[in-house]
């Protein structure tokens, strides 16, 4: 398998439309877990339509995977890229069941970070992270991600408007 990057236990890569029955099941596996903080595509038809979400110009997205059986651990996005003077996007992730909690959400979103920072460019990703969403707040101070604010009833979520807590993190500046 070629990867864009690999670190710590994780790798990532491009999702491909022979991934659906795997990407499927881990998030079926995993809805649970991620109820009712986001709802990952959990049919063919709802992975289609993701993967031509993030073949846009303004989205991307990396399968996270474990780097000694290959396997999907997770997923990122990054979502709302706009190039120009902001040349920023928003950046979301979620790890599957067995993987969470085992590190490889962290090391496959700070590998898509460094990946945005040095081959696409960006200068800023945003994390928009519901307050009760512990996991991920913990990503994203692991990661180095600032909190900078609250918003409430900011996205529409799970069938209700939920506030989230705006992180941010930006490139290093060259020396």
């Amino acid at each position: 398998m070629r990867y864009l990057r690999t670190g710590g236990p994780a790798a990532i890569r491009r999702p491909r439309p022979t991934d659906s029955d795997e990407f499927v099941a881990a998030a079926r596996r995993s809805r649970d877990l991620h109820h009712p903080w986001l709802a990952a595509p959990a049919n063919q038809e709802e992975y289609e339509n993701y993967l031509r979400r993030i073949r846009r110009r303004d989205s991307a997205g990396y399968l996270i995977c474990d780097r000694a059986s290959g396997e999907i651990a997770g997923y990122v996005n990054i979502s709302g890229i706009v190039l120009g003077a902001l040349r920023g996007g928003f950046l979301g992730y979620a790890a599957f069941l067995p993987y969470s909690g085992t590190g490889h959400a962290s090391a496959g979103a700070a590998l898509v970070i460094d990946h945005a920072f040095t081959s696409v460019g960006l200068h800023r990703l945003e994390a928009n992270i519901q307050p009760g969403n512990e996991p991920s707040r913990r990503v994203a101070r692991k990661l180095g991600f600032r909190l900078e604010g609250f918003s409430p009833d900011y996205l529409f979520i799970d069938g209700a408007w939920r506030d989230h807590e705006r992180w941010a993190i930006t490139a290093p500046n060259p020396a």
